[in-house]
């Protein structure tokens, strides 16, 4: 092949994954080694059940279909169009093609020789691990493989070269204080100080006689539980330490005791050989010990707004927790990581909203200043999931009082309400478009109300109930009387069974969003309005996967499962034959979510609307393999609630 023409090989097949993963070496190599082979339109390339080619095929110029034909019907699987590689099978253990593939429009093709491409596989990780995770065209025999797809999303995401905000510094193993300073349960409290004096430490574990940790003795419990009730040094351990200590397994990883540090305000974790307050003791872990490991952290953050009670002062903390999300996207940590560090840190400033607002209005409201009540999340939020600061969702519930309170209950609930929302507005929250929000009366209610709400929802399923209960049936206890929302909660579950038709419904409702069927020039964007041409990746890919996990859950009355990953994991628990198809619904929604915030991010929108074209060729595949499971789930609700017999 002619110089020239090889140069416009390269230049065109370096834009592109795989060949993008090559060097500069490798790429001439393979250049100068592929056909440029010309299709008419209508034309096949290769039909079903034909063996494999010695070479597999990248579309230059024009478009090609895939095809399979199913009960004597022609259905298009995929749209291949610039840049697109297909035909891999050839590499793949070199077995019949599964599809037709026929040119939709004049096209350009690159044939790549199998025998240059075999050594480029053996000496580049990147490319064998994008052809195995199912990343070319066609090439459903692998496309559920998407923890694959994870990590080849991994290994080609680019790294920031920002470090003021890194979270693990490469860690990922636990690296505990041991031997651990420790005294005997009947040991006095002179004993142990004496040892943590000696050792320099803030703090002491109390051991049985098998070394099993049964409590912890702190600088502060000192102070606040000896000195301050002025009880003797010879007081046993027992009575003042702290019980049961929480523990955690030698095994778990960093970011999971992490998380679960942050997340229960732990200022001790102790390690045992088992992870149970029942096994020997071998290390502890301090909340500082994790900050000096970690410099500037999410804990740091959400102490801070712990601490802080001016408006002014959360807005501004709100503002550099979205620097942080930046970063553990763009260095690709867990979404469900980034989830539980971002819903910690929305609930922790909701909690400050709700104390100044106390603070502030409480005087005037005597008669119920001690009434309970309970600040519930919904939507995204609800379930965990709000990485972005889009639109608000959440309400309160709060107790049944006698009937000459109920005015001054009202009056209180309505104004704590209303300044927790100005403060999460003042933090660059939205406001929910549809107000179901706390500061609209309608969602500011006492315990009856809420269950009467949830009845009626439950017993008249009609569109607008079914809206109703996709937003509030994921409602979450952020602060307050728990147990309010847990009242709420079974309400919920004793409604759904008496009402048999319900779940019917819910499951009709869910499959209002199908997936798009086909890819890029099939793409089912936006016709009219601000935001033509563009991708509702909420409504076209979350919402689907999102409401059938919701049904699924609900179906299994599983209670405590909000978040729609850890549903598909619970599924996958209690569904042992639909396991990997859970667990890919699971994988395909947290793809979803990222994408989704990395547009946020870029574009300072809510993410949900994606220009296609601004896509790379590998987040279009990306996208690509997550969509397979949302149509397999889908097929799962038609056939477990009769939806093709089920009446509207």
């Amino acid at each position: 092949m002619a110089n020239v023409i090889v140069n416009r090989v390269i230049d065109f097949l370096k834009n592109f994954p795989p060949f993008s993963f090559l060097s500069a070496e490798l790429l001439a190599q393979v250049a100068q080694e592929v056909d440029l082979v010309y299709y008419e339109k209508g034309e096949f390339l290769f039909q079903k059940g034909e063996p494999a080619k010695s070479y597999f095929f990248v579309v230059k110029e024009g478009a090609i279909k895939l095809t399979d034909h199913i009960e004597e019907k022609e259905e298009t699987v995929e749209i291949c169009d610039e840049g697109d590689v297909f035909g891999v099978l050839a590499l793949l253990g070199k077995r019949p093609y599964i599809l037709d593939a026929i040119a939709d429009e004049p096209s350009l093709i690159i044939a790549v020789p199998v025998g240059i491409f075999e050594k480029v596989l053996e000496e580049n990780n990147k490319v064998s691990l994008y052809f195995a995770s199912g990343f070319a065209s066609g090439q459903v025999v692998v496309r559920s493989g998407l923890s694959q797809t994870q990590k080849v999303r991994a290994l080609f995401g680019g790294k920031a070269n920002h470090y003021g905000l890194m979270l693990f510094s490469g860690q990922t193993s636990i690296q505990y204080s041991h031997p651990v300073i420790h005294c005997h349960t009947g040991n006095n409290i002179a004993e142990a100080v004496e040892k943590m004096s000696r050792g320099k430490v803030g703090s002491i574990i109390i051991v049985d006689e098998n070394k099993h940790p049964r409590g912890i003795i702190t600088d502060k419990d000192l102070r606040n539980r000896l000195i301050a009730q002025n009880l003797p040094y010879d007081t046993p351990v027992e009575k003042i330490m702290s019980h049961p200590v929480v523990t955690a397994g030698k095994d778990l990883e960093f970011s999971q005791v992490y998380l679960n540090m942050v997340k229960h305000r732990l200022h001790h974790l102790v390690f045992t050989e088992d992870g149970s307050a029942d096994s020997p003791l071998l290390g502890i872990i301090s909340d500082h010990d994790i900050l000096l490991s970690q410099g500037n952290s999410p804990a740091v953050l959400i102490k801070a707004l712990q601490e802080s009670h001016d408006i002014h002062e959360l807005a501004k903390l709100r503002n550099q927790a979205e620097g942080m999300l930046k970063y553990f996207l763009e260095n690709e940590l867990a979404i469900d990581f980034i989830a539980g560090i971002l819903t910690e840190i929305n609930d922790t400033l909701i909690r400050q909203a709700i104390a100044m607002a106390r603070a502030r209005h409480e005087a005037n409201f005597p008669e119920v200043r001690d009434m309970q009540f309970c600040f519930l999340a919904l939507g995204s939020e609800g379930r965990g999931e709000q990485l972005l600061r889009t639109d608000l969702d959440n309400a309160i519930v709060y107790e049944d009082v006698s009937e000459e309170l109920k005015e001054k209950a009202q009056d209180y609930m309505h104004l704590l309400a209303r300044d927790v929302m100005d403060i999460l507005f003042a933090c660059g929250f939205l406001s929910c478009p549809a107000e179901m929000m706390a500061n609209n009366p309608r969602w500011c209610q006492p315990l009856s109300q809420w269950k009467d709400y949830f009845s009626q929802w439950i017993r008249e399923p009609d569109p607008q109930s079914l809206m109703m209960a996709t937003i509030f049936f994921d409602f979450r206890a952020v602060s307050g009387k728990q147990a309010l929302a847990e009242a709420l909660t079974q309400h919920v579950y004793e409604a759904i069974s008496q009402g048999k038709l319900f779940l019917n419904f819910f499951a009709k409702n869910a499959l209002l969003n199908p997936p798009p069927l086909g890819f890029f020039r099939n793409f089912m964007v936006e016709k009219s309005g601000k935001h033509a041409e563009k991708f509702d990746i909420k409504l076209r890919a979350m919402m689907p996967l999102a409401d059938a996990a919701r049904v699924l859950i609900l179906s299994h009355q599983v209670v405590g499962i909000n978040n729609t990953f850890k549903r598909y994991e619970k599924l996958a628990e209690l569904e042992p034959q639909q396991a990997a198809l859970y667990r890919d619904a699971g994988k395909a929604y947290e793809i979803f979510m990222r994408i989704r915030a990395l547009e946020g991010l870029s574009t300072d929108s809510s993410g949900r609307f994606i220009q296609p074209d601004s896509l790379s060729k590998l987040q279009r595949q990306l996208l690509k393999n997550a969509f397979f499971p949302i149509d397999e789930i889908q097929k799962i609700l038609k056939v477990r609630f009769q939806l093709d017999y089920f009446g509207n």
